[in-house]
């Protein structure tokens, strides 16, 4: 018997390591899906934001958030001062992606420096604007979107100082594109995505088991730090600590804040919690963002309470009234506040804080709610919906509990995917409770 439990353990293991390539694979997929986002991907994103000519600049360890997506499988940073120039001529329907740089930005992006010709790197910059004669030229800085305003004051200053006076007019903000580029996603990505997801479910299960959870001993803090070795021992990495809670009866329900710094660290798992998980995986260059639920049963039973199961109903309800209207050219204010005023004529009550997710767990794109924002969020929330964009579809709803005599709250994230036919989750959502341990068929009389 003791065979068969450790030939199971190992078949599981071997289940997830086949999904997670080596890192010599993994560097050829990631330049695989570069090359084509660069080629087919980018020119129509700058002919979206009417820009022909993009510049980035950054140097090493300080990388502006978009150039570091566009960092080459075998750079891990920027080298030196990294200059890269696209221009876009719609007209004849090509796209030049140029490094002011020492060498080749990878295969896709070639050098277009010579320091022994022009010594000076401003300079070369300077000669390639004058020899395209841009309509406008694109920088990265932002009011409201972080990830859109990687340029620094200096590499900003200096690169003013050395641009011609008849070219200082045409630089603009290139907000909208570096937004599209970081929230937008290809077929490929896609497929890679749901399996990236199913990780993550996958962990999740794994960390909601009997194998990782014992009433009585494991507590909250165990369970999140198993969770986070185990990302490390399948070679992959999170984004942020995954954190572990429980709500039980006989407790008062916690305000927001409670999640994310007033939270015990040392809560010892019972029969008859209900426990929850906030948990996100990079791996291939994206990221996912997933909060689950399961429930630990006590002596004798086989199934979560019915006024649990209810509550994820409620749950899964307010998912649904939220995602029905996801629609090209809303703004993510205007989702949260349709999406909150049909839930409560329900006789719901929702709280949604929805993100784009992707290129970084907390990506660009539009906002749709914070906790602490459910009127709007001004900047990020006016911003419009586009297709083939993820988000992590992040909200709960709060419900009474006249059998634990308080109001629980109903947590649930899962990356969801809206494109040209609509919205779908990536891959699934949770819809019924895990239990702790798994029910198990018995057979005999």
């Amino acid at each position: 018997m003791k065979k068969l439990c450790i030939l199971v353990l190992f078949v599981t293991f071997q289940i997830h390591a086949q999904q997670i390539l080596s890192v010599k694979e993994q560097a050829v997929v990631i330049d695989d899906i570069l090359e084509d986002r660069f080629n087919n991907l980018l020119p129509e994103l700058m002919d979206r934001a009417h820009l022909d000519m993009w510049i980035l600049i950054s140097r090493e360890y300080n990388e502006d958030p978009v150039l570091k997506t566009m960092l080459p499988a075998k750079w891990l940073n920027a080298r030196r001062r990294t200059i890269i120039v696209f221009y876009r001529d719609k007209e004849n329907d090509t796209i030049e992606k140029l490094a002011v740089a020492r060498y080749n930005f990878g295969d896709n992006i070639i050098s277009a420096w010579d320091k022994e010709k022009q010594p000076n790197q401003w300079n070369r910059l300077v000669e390639i604007i004058e020899e395209r004669n841009p309509k406008n030229i694109g920088l990265n800085y932002s009011t409201h979107f972080n990830i859109a305003d990687g340029l620094d004051k200096t590499d900003y200053d200096e690169f003013m100082q050395v641009l011609p006076k008849q070219y200082k007019a045409k630089v603009v903000s290139a907000e909208k594109l570096a937004i599209g580029w970081i929230e937008t996603r290809t077929e490929r990505e896609m497929i890679i995505y749901n399996q990236l997801v199913d990780i993550t479910h996958d962990i999740i299960a794994e960390a909601f088991s009997e194998k990782v959870i014992t009433p009585g001993i494991t507590t909250t803090s165990d369970v999140e730090w198993w969770m986070r070795q185990k990302v490390i021992d399948l070679g992959l990495q999170t984004w942020f600590h995954p954190t572990v809670d429980v709500q039980r009866s006989k407790e008062d329900l916690k305000g927001h804040l409670y999640s994310f710094s007033d939270r015990p660290e040392e809560q010892v798992i019972v029969p008859g919690d209900l426990v929850h998980c906030d948990f996100g995986i990079t791996y291939l260059r994206l990221n996912t963002d997933c909060q689950e639920l399961a429930y630990v049963l006590k002596p004798n039973e086989t199934t979560p309470p019915q006024f649990l199961i209810e509550a994820l109903k409620d749950g899964n309800r307010v998912q649904d009234i939220f995602t029905a209207n996801f629609e090209t050219g809303k703004t993510g204010n205007d989702i949260l506040l349709k999406s909150l005023q049909e839930a409560k004529a329900e006789g719901l009550k929702p709280s949604i804080y929805t993100h784009p997710l992707g290129s970084y767990g907390h990506s660009s794109g539009p906002t749709i709610g914070m906790w602490d924002s459910q009127g709007g969020v001004a900047g990020t929330g006016d911003y419009p919906l586009y297709p083939n964009t993820v988000y992590a579809i992040e909200l709960n709803t709060t419900v009474n509990i006249p059998e634990w005599k308080r109001d629980i709250r109903v947590m649930l994230e899962e990356a969801g995917f809206y494109g040209e036919t609509g919205f779908r989750y990536v891959n699934g959502r949770q819809t019924t409770l895990l239990t702790i341990p798994r029910v198990k068929e018995h057979q005999g009389n």
